[in-house]
């Protein structure tokens, strides 16, 4: 045959071969494919995820006793073929899906657990549980939001086992108890479930986690590098010498003595830190000394909390904090313990990480409503695992856009409500940040 630039064609060149496409275009072509099936899936269980959600914030469990939530979980896990392991860090569930494409390992984490608060939202499905907290009967409620935490990732383990055979590597699903902190004399949270070996056989090269939080429906915020506090528990006994109230001058007074060191601590932060670099807090929230009216005690217990968004900030504020209340006490003929807990540390956005996914969350929200955001003052558990794997943590808005953010209330509240139209979204990233991850150590 003749071309039409007049050169004659060999006939093995007549035959119309398909043109195979470069491997870059292929890979892409298929990536666009699992985001579509992402979407179509995660649409489809949506009811699903309302449903477990409202069953779980009916039904709360505190840290270490999340039994019923747990079996929940595991038995969804299993009827999706996924290996299970239960009773991790005693109610932890770990969920392994193994897809049918060789690739790394991605882990997801949500918490389970409520707090002692009584819930006084107006909801059909409002928690009326009460429990025994530390030896106070109490009231139980999902006021921080773990009950969409794990109703997300629940779903979100059904879009990506109904899809395993397309998926280029392992997953590896969290579901977490005591992220508020297990009770007292017990060891719990992300800490022990690591320790425990939830990290291992497989272990993840990298790990996502969400948290619902009171901005509107729709928007996520993420942040790179420092993007919640390291947490510390403070407190300072001042030991003085107990005399009569109206001869102070018998004795050492702690009580005025606290209240210098109060004071003092006051300029920490404000006068002793360069919060250019990140926001500080030091809070003392109890104080505790004394019995009657006309007795100066011997001892004063002050109990706080010391909130850094920076390793270097952290030791600064730990070490200025000891040096004033000891200082203090001396000059005022007492002395002052201090006692600052190692607490959680920063939740740590890898900056690399970070990077790579903050297109995924731009492109699963809508135009405009992802987007970085500024640190949070707030803890999280969840630092535990990015100090052993490169981590992402952003935060989803679950408030309704009918509702003005200066009326919504915060997490912790008696009266803190979700939007349950933000679960999709939910879904949806998480889902995303997997296939997209996965899809990126392919090509690589």
């Amino acid at each position: 045959m003749t071309s039409r630039f007049g050169f004659f064609l060999p006939s093995l060149f007549g035959l119309l071969l398909p043109i195979a496409p470069s491997p870059s275009s292929a890979q892409e072509a298929d990536l666009t494919s699992l985001r579509a099936e992402v979407d179509i899936r995660a649409g489809a269980v949506t009811g699903k995820v309302v449903a477990w959600r409202r069953d779980i914030h009916q039904y709360p469990e505190l840290g270490n006793r999340e039994f019923r939530t747990a079996a929940l979980v595991a038995d969804h896990l299993r009827s999706l073929g996924l290996e299970v392991e239960t009773e991790v860090a005693h109610t932890g569930v770990v969920g392994v899906l193994r897809g049918g494409l060789p690739g790394p390992v991605v882990a997801l984490r949500a918490d389970m657990d409520a707090l002692p608060v009584t819930e006084l939202a107006d909801l059909p499905f409002a928690s009326k549980v009460r429990t025994d907290y530390n030896g106070q009967e109490v009231g139980v409620m999902h006021a921080c939001g773990h009950d969409n935490h794990t109703a997300i990732l629940m779903g979100v383990a059904e879009v990506l086992a109904g899809m395993k055979e397309r998926l280029p590597g392992t997953v590896k699903f969290l579901f977490q108890p005591a992220e508020e902190g297990a009770p007292a004399g017990e060891a719990g949270g992300a800490s022990l479930m690591i320790r425990e070996g939830a990290l291992e056989n497989p272990r993840p090269e990298a790990i996502f986690g969400l948290h619902v939080m009171p901005d509107h429906t729709g928007k996520i915020v993420y942040r790179s590098g420092g993007a919640m506090a390291s947490s510390q528990t403070l407190r300072i006994t001042v030991r003085g010498a107990q005399t009569h109230g109206a001869m102070p001058w018998g004795g050492v007074d702690p009580v005025v003595v606290s209240a210098q060191i109060i004071l003092a601590l006051q300029t920490v932060v404000s006068r002793q830190s360069d919060i250019t670099q990140a926001p500080a807090v030091v809070t003392v929230a109890s104080i505790h000394g004394g019995l009657r009216s006309n007795i100066i005690p011997d001892s004063v217990v002050m109990v706080g909390t010391v909130r850094t968004l920076d390793p270097e900030m952290q030791e600064k504020i730990g070490d200025r904090i000891r040096k004033m209340a000891e200082g203090i006490a001396e000059a005022g003929g007492a002395t002052a313990e201090v006692y600052l807990s190692s607490g959680l540390p920063i939740t740590y956005n890898d900056p690399d990480l970070t990077r790579r996914m903050a297109p995924t969350l731009e492109r699963v929200a809508d135009p405009g409503n992802a987007a970085p955001g500024p640190p949070s003052t707030g803890a999280e558990d969840f630092s535990y695992f990015q100090r052993e794997i490169p981590g992402l943590y952003f935060f989803l808005g679950v408030i309704p856009d009918s509702i003005p953010l200066e009326e919504a209330y915060p997490n912790h509240s008696p009266y803190f409500f979700a939007d349950e139209a933000a679960l999709p979204l939910g879904v949806r990233a998480l889902s995303h940040l997997v296939v997209d991850y996965l899809a990126g150590h392919t090509e690589r």
